[in-house]
């Protein structure tokens, strides 16, 4: 690519040797990340994966697609860009894997006002290392100059995943019944939702602090958690306590007829979501209905498989029971 320049898309804003740059400065970081089933395809138009389907009767993908949101705001802050990239990771494979769905690979997208390669590998190189959480091959991706959509030192992220399961190991949501009990894997904090309020609550000059580094703890990924959970225990569903809270996205791994019973005494709050209550001074049920207060995915399974469940992830804890009813009870 050494022949490859323009003067006048370069007076318009878009430097296309820089994009070249960062691409050579993020393979390190890519080839963290390579599989059994990557194929090396970096730098070309497609990204490719062979995916081992021994064993499979009725091989199922499963997709999933997210950024990060404004917490990328908190990023420009404190102009920390290496960890960012696994809260795109984990937004996308914590979905995938709340049907039982083993992530098999991952592309990122980034749109910057002015590619910094420097600054493109660093997310990137946080990217990677989401994807070694998961056991997922970045195997592409796409870097997008846009002078004039956004500030100069802004950028976007957000990323796409695709994951394997076979039919018959799907976790099925219709097999929860009453009496089943609901264990809660904690967050590593606010995870990546909620950051508009975040924002709103807090100065500027408190973001740019301590407290806006606290912020940034990455979102944690339960790729791990699930497959230990899975090879002592039946998991009957899960759900990725994201954006909307308890209210919205625990029904979703529940059927019609039945209800998440949680006792408010039983949900470990971080210290930071006593701390967004109070400068905000957000409502109790508002907590709940934006963020996962500590709890960043919760596994139902059933009452005999609890003990087992537990004893496969150091931190797991009893949130709640399920009985009939609709949605989610907290009291």
């Amino acid at each position: 690519m050494s022949n490859s320049y323009s003067a006048s898309y370069a007076a318009a804003g878009v430097d296309i040797t820089a994009g070249y740059r960062a691409v050579e400065l993020m393979k390190q970081h890519i080839a963290r990340t390579k599989t059994a089933g990557a194929i090396d395809t970096i730098g070309g138009f497609g990204g490719s994966f062979l995916p081992d389907l021994a064993g499979l009767k009725e091989p199922v993908l499963v997709s999933g697609t997210d950024g990060v949101g404004t917490k990328l705001k908190i990023a420009f802050l404190q102009d920390k860009h290496d960890s960012i990239g696994i809260d795109c990771v984990a937004m996308c494979v914590n979905d995938i894997i709340c049907c039982g769905a083993k992530p098999l690979f991952f592309l990122d997208y980034i749109a910057c006002g002015r590619n910094v390669p420097e600054r493109i590998a660093q997310i990137v190189a946080g990217v990677a290392e989401g994807c070694v959480q998961s056991g997922a091959a970045l195997i592409g991706g796409e870097t997008a100059e846009h002078p004039g959509m956004m500030p100069q030192e802004e950028y976007d992220l957000a990323g796409f995943a695709v994951g394997i399961v076979d039919r018959a190991k799907m976790y099925d949501k219709n097999t929860v019944q009453p009496g089943d009990v609901i264990l809660a894997l904690p967050s590593s904090g606010v995870h990546s939702n909620g950051f508009s309020l975040v924002r709103k609550v807090f100065t500027e000059e408190e973001l740019a602090g301590p407290l806006g580094r606290e912020l940034l703890t990455p979102t944690r990924i339960y790729v791990r958690d699930l497959q230990a959970i899975s090879a002592k225990a039946t998991i009957k569903a899960c759900a990725h306590i994201t954006g909307g809270g308890f209210y919205e996205n625990i029904p979703r791994a529940l059927p019609d007829g039945i209800c998440a019973s949680i006792e408010k005494k039983n949900v470990r709050k971080p210290e930071i979501f006593h701390k967004i209550a109070k400068a905000g001074n957000v409502p109790e049920r508002d907590m709940f209905n934006t963020y996962n207060m500590g709890v960043g995915m919760c596994v139902v399974v059933s009452a005999a498989d609890a003990d087992a469940a537990l004893a496969a992830v150091e931190d797991a804890y009893v949130l709640g029971v399920c009985k009939e009813g609709q949605g989610v009870e907290l009291w």
